[in-house]
């Protein structure tokens, strides 16, 4: 029992100290030389330019080719191609047999 009351009272003095120990006075002492002082210039505020939009583009209108459907097209362009190679092939084979061929 006595060695507990005793660290209380310890605890409770390195408390005490602590706080009493941070405790200190300032002095200061200014001089002012009279009619010698900096002021920065003012700053100075520019507004920002006017905010000015575009109009908007004009609308763009697709033309409509008569199908939308590329699959379409693109099996045109293939059949197209396949008459002209049978053409050129026929062609050959005509002026070959005539003699007119290269």
């Amino acid at each position: 029992m006595k060695k507990t009351l005793f660290g209380v009272v310890l605890g409770a003095a390195a408390l005490v100290a602590s706080t009493a120990a941070s405790a200190h006075v300032d002095v200061a002492l200014g001089v002012e030389v009279p009619g010698v002082a900096y002021a920065p210039p003012p700053p100075e505020y520019i507004a920002p330019p006017p905010v000015a939009y575009a109009p908007p583009p004009p609308p763009v209108e697709m033309a409509w080719r008569g199908d939308d459907d590329w699959r379409a097209r693109q099996w045109r362009e293939h059949e197209w191609r396949e008459h002209e190679r049978h053409e050129h092939e026929w062609r050959e084979h005509e002026w070959h047999d005539r003699g007119w061929g290269y």
